[in-house]
């Protein structure tokens, strides 16, 4: 007669919870690899728009067979990128506390925020969003939060109490294009911030003593 012992209990828990981590190790490999491949395609696509596949490949350090099985397509791996690159933007968003901060202080933080994942997404983030795409999703995300914090600033006196948020977050959106171009794109993005915040809310009209234009 075999031996018809129970299993050791604490064995069996140990073996279940390995089981359990291994699905998540292997997920989180697989998006490092993901991050990696949309990392590499950036760079190499922000100096050379026609390289090819086996050069982000290169870039990133996989197989070329690695990111046809993550990206079947060349526009898959570039939706992926500008859905990867808004993302960013709605992280730093959420960390300049537009709800909550002071509406100054939030509009400098998120403005430089901006400025540097535009640097380093910048091929993503000049691609046009796909509709119904998370990338074109988290635009309107953004857009709206803008608004709502520049309505925050209107109600507390900062902008004009009749300030057109439509057209000033416009305004807004150009100069942070313009800091990105010209002979001030390698400035620091905190002095740019400052810069376009200046502009956005005092213009180049003439300051009063007290440092705002005058009525």
């Amino acid at each position: 007669m075999t031996d018809a012992r129970p299993p050791d209990a604490a064995a069996a828990r140990a073996e279940r919870a390995t089981a359990q981590r291994r699905p998540r190790a292997l997920r989180a490999d697989a998006e490092r690899s993901v991050r990696a491949i949309l990392e590499a395609a950036e760079r190499v696509l922000a100096t050379d728009p026609g390289a090819s596949m086996e050069q982000i490949a290169e870039a990133a350090g996989v197989a070329r067979t690695t990111i046809h099985r993550r990206f079947a397509t060349r526009q898959a791996l570039t939706d992926a990128m500008a859905d990867a690159a808004v993302a960013q933007l709605r992280a730093v968003i959420d960390e300049g506390r537009p709800e909550t901060a002071p509406p100054l202080v939030s509009l400098h933080q998120i403005t430089a925020s901006v400025l540097r994942t535009k640097i380093g997404w910048r091929f993503a983030l000049d691609l046009p969003a796909a509709p119904g795409s998370a990338a074109a999703e988290g635009q309107r995300d953004v857009a709206r939060r803008c608004l709502e914090l520049f309505a925050r600033a209107r109600d507390l006196g900062v902008l004009a109490p009749d300030a057109d948020l439509e057209w000033t977050r416009r305004v807004y959106y150009a100069l942070i294009g313009e800091a990105l171009h010209g002979d001030d794109a390698g400035t620091d993005p905190d002095i740019l911030a400052g810069r376009v915040v200046d502009t956005l809310l005092h213009g180049a009209g003439p300051r009063s003593a007290a440092g705002h234009a005058p009525a």
